[in-house]
């Protein structure tokens, strides 16, 4: 019962905290067995009534909607009072009386509500995987796990991940692709979650962990505390100076063997998503509560949440820093980075256990949550109507009231993109910076802005329904363009350096990338638009395995194999598996989907700093649906607020007395 309540609590049920807290005080056997979960319960009881999130995934895998502004979250951020401690578990004495019987002719007590919802929800998620397990594949999809299984690496005994690619006829020209990158392992790592198969994911996110912080140099540099290496390989090296006897070590590249020399930023991102996917599906949550574990999320967020000269609430990255990884000119705060990092908060804040060391962390994360979120969905966010009123911007504006806030000239507006934008859809640009707004598609960027819920449900609509005009653009024989349109001419010169790999529509400067596959497919089925990822499987299937799986295609519409790809390329067998999978369990998408939290909205950073200069409006950081739930649960709110708190009172005094 302890584990289903755990189970259901990171899910997010914050009404069943007094539940929850109630069993953590329940005597029980002070067996190993007995008071490990316990004291999970315990702790994830704590966090939930102090600062936890309600992912609210629904599993209809249709229609997904925001869940609903929870008046015992709202009595426990408005008290000021410190998060409740739950009281240290009495044990018994080996010699110590049981507790007598239950009197005969008395009514059996009622089985907790609370623990029968949770033993279902888990249940369930069984069926789901067992579900996956056992539906029938196609032949695409026996040859894709054939492959997959042939691609994993081996550590000490154990699976700990993937090799980028196993093109047999690149052996002796390998460079880094018999690596297993952090990136490109998630793919995998899904399709394994999904089929039920978790160790190799527990494995990889364990060993991985180990690697964090390692102390190599670029040129005498080291790189800042908690970065996550970018690839790791297994290496046998000499025992003791003994030629017969080796041992296995992992040689991390924190990007000082990489052809940039860049540290990955997303690494670390991934990194974290992938925990908290492993612990929904697996309900291993034990994993997360790791002195270990905490300490490497922590690292991982000290560092990307440290202060510097930057002002804005983005990550301020250089180029090569993430999937695209060579010049293209997404130096500044381009949306793939923005994008993770929204995701990995929101999946951080669930996982963190609160206690007085992490109070002023879990503080930082909800107030640059808030932040980034507003000025994503405010200032990223191009439709017909925004770039209308780009075009008539006034420059040189000095005042805390300008409109035009970054100093945008107008005639930074490609020509391509009047005639390319339609009249209903929308999408967020690639970059901003002062005086500079990358108008171009990013697809990754958009499609995890989706699936983390930064974009707005009415930005997300838009951005499908882009996706959905511009079908010939975006997907044509081969999904999905990584950036549209490509740089051509001139400009592929200046911004790329003459790149002979990113030639127009080739590799990053345009080309089609067929692991974008499962990321679409995740931000359709959170949208209601399983149709549009099955067109785009459809599509994808009909070349795939005929053309050995290529690592990515070139071209304007994707029609020829790309010119320096790798074959059997394993990220590209594993989004075409978990895509598959996703679609035909659409329930099994809420471990990765973070539902829109109102909270934040209510709490913008802007909003609640009283200084003048740096007030904003809530409502361009908030959709019409979401704003008309919003006003319309106030008035409940506040008439339960008092009740509320109350009840709360109520539980202190009856754990004090436990």
């Amino acid at each position: 019962m302890a584990a289903a309540a755990i189970s259901h609590l990171r899910r997010g049920a914050p009404r069943h905290a007094r539940a929850l807290l109630y069993l953590s005080t329940r005597r029980f056997s002070s067996s190993a067995a007995g008071v490990a979960p316990l004291a999970a319960v315990a702790a994830s009881a704590r966090r939930l009534l102090s600062t936890s999130v309600d992912s609210g995934a629904s599993s209809t895998g249709e229609s997904y909607k925001p869940p609903l502004f929870d008046p015992f979250r709202a009595a426990s951020l408005a008290s000021s009072a410190p998060p409740l401690e739950s009281p240290p578990i009495e044990e018994l004495p080996d010699d110590a009386t049981p507790p007598p019987e239950e009197e005969p002719g008395l009514p059996a007590p009622e089985k907790d509500p609370v623990a029968t919802a949770c033993q279902h929800e888990l249940e369930g998620l069984k069926a789901w995987v067992e579900t996956v397990r056992s539906r029938k594949e196609s032949t695409e999809e026996k040859e894709a796990w054939s492959l997959l299984g042939r691609s994993v690496v081996s550590y000490c005994g154990t699976a700990v991940g993937t090799v980028a690619a196993n093109d047999p006829s690149t052996a002796n020209q390998m460079l880094n692709y018999d690596q297993v990158f952090i990136r490109d392992f998630v793919p995998s790592a899904i399709a394994f979650l999904l089929k039920g198969e978790g160790d190799i994911v527990k494995n990889f996110l364990l060993h991985t962990l180990q690697l964090q912080s390692w102390e190599k140099t670029v040129d005498c540099y080291s790189p800042g505390q908690g970065l996550m290496p970018a690839s790791f390989k297994v290496r046998s090296i000499p025992l003791d100076g003994n030629s017969e006897a080796f041992e296995e070590v992992l040689d991390p590249d924190f990007g000082e063997s990489a052809i940039g020399r860049v540290a990955p930023v997303d690494s670390g991102l991934w990194w974290i998503i992938l925990l908290r996917a492993y612990g929904k599906i697996t309900g291993d949550y034990a994993l997360q509560e790791r002195v270990d574990v905490q300490t490497g999320i922590r690292l991982i967020l000290n560092l990307c949440l440290s202060d510097g000269f930057d002002m804005f609430p983005t990550l301020l990255v250089t180029d090569g820093s993430c999937m695209i990884d060579r010049r293209m000119g997404i130096h500044g705060h381009p949306l793939e980075i923005q994008s993770l990092f929204y995701s990995a908060l929101r999946c951080a804040r669930e996982m963190v256990s609160v206690n007085d060391g992490s109070n002023s962390l879990i503080r930082a994360i909800n107030y640059r949550l808030s932040a980034l979120s507003f000025h994503i969905r405010e200032y990223y966010w191009v439709d017909m109507k925004k770039i209308n009123e780009i075009y008539r911007y006034k420059t040189e504006e000095y005042s805390h009231d300008a409109i035009n806030k970054f100093n945008i000239y107008p005639e930074q507006i490609p020509s391509w993109l009047a005639d390319w934008i339609p009249e209903k859809g929308g999408y967020l640009i690639g970059n901003l910076q002062p005086a500079h707004m990358d108008f171009r598609f990013f697809s990754l960027g958009n499609l995890w802005a989706i699936i983390s819920s930064l974009a707005t449900q009415r930005q997300a609509e838009g951005i499908l329904n882009l996706i959905e005009a511009k079908w010939e653009d975006i997907i044509a024989n081969m999904p999905l363009k990584i950036c549209y349109p490509a740089l051509e001419y001139e400009e592929w010169r200046i911004i790329t350096g003459s790149d002979p790999k990113n030639t127009p529509w080739s590799y990053h400067n345009g080309g089609s990338w067929p692991t974008l596959l499962w990321q679409f497919t995740l931000a359709c089925i959170k949208m209601g638009r399983r149709d549009l990822a099955q067109r785009a499987i459809e599509v994808a299937e009909k070349r795939l395995s005929e053309d050995k799986w290529p690592e990515y295609y070139d071209t304007r519409t994707g029609r020829f194999i790309g010119k320096q790809s790798r074959l059997y390329q394993t990220w590209t067998i594993a989004g075409y598996l978990s895509s598959k999978m996703l679609l035909d369990c659409p329930e099994l998408a809420s471990i990765l989907i973070c539902e829109e939290d109102l909270e934040l909205l209510e709490g913008c950073a802007c909003s609640v700093n009283k200084s003048a200069r740096t007030k904003c409006s809530r409502r361009a950081a908030r959709s019409q649906d979401q704003l008309n739930t919003v006003v319309g649960e106030q008035k409940s709110i506040q008439q339960n607020l008092e009740d509320v708190k109350k009840k709360k009172l109520k539980y202190d005094a009856k754990d004090m007395d436990h």
